[in-house]
């Protein structure tokens, strides 16, 4: 029987560096010989994933609520597969998982509290690295597409990024600068 993989996944605010960062750790997992694929969350290809798409373009409008469960689900669409492939000794590399899910809709301050927000995430793999690219909002603004979704303001982004530091466990590193991993 083969090793497990290991579940590795990249958080951040948007623009961060995290689709970056996946690749760069993807490429030296493969350069060491270790087998390793990429996933990103949301998975836009699912048909909750068109339905994430049509609402973070915006296209579509849906309740907060709504919108947090789809995301969850989008996450639960993969599930079993991410569970094939670490067990038969793939690594994965996560771009975003359930913490980005919980940040996420906590920093729209709308009454959803963490247990609720939390809730629909329980029963997914547990990550064994949480890679956090720690920038702050008013260096990734400046990046290269940012404000092109609903989420990116400047203002909204640094709320998320003030939720994402309520998550954190002993799972969690930091990176401070997107430097090649």
């Amino acid at each position: 029987m083969s090793t497990r993989g290991a579940l590795i996944v990249i958080e951040g605010c948007d623009c961060s560096g995290k689709s970056v960062q996946c690749r760069n750790i993807l490429e030296s997992l493969n350069n060491q010989g270790i087998p390793a694929e990429l996933i990103r969350f949301p998975d836009r290809t699912t048909d909750t994933g068109h339905l994430i798409d049509k609402y973070l373009r915006n296209t579509a409008d849906l309740p907060d609520q709504v919108i947090h469960l789809l995301f969850s689900a989008n996450r639960w669409e993969l599930r079993s597969k991410m569970e094939n492939l670490l067990t038969n000794g793939i690594t994965l590399v996560v771009d975003r998982y359930s913490f980005s899910g919980v940040a996420y809709s906590y920093a729209k301050k709308n009454g959803m509290n963490l247990e609720w927000l939390k809730s629909p995430e329980r029963g997914l793999l547990k990550p064994d690295l949480v890679l956090f690219l720690k920038l702050e909002p008013n260096v990734i603004k400046q990046r290269k597409g940012f404000g092109e979704e609903r989420y990116e303001t400047l203002e909204f982004q640094e709320a998320v990024f003030r939720c994402f530091e309520l998550l954190t466990d002993d799972t969690w590193k930091y990176d401070f600068g997107g430097r090649k991993p």
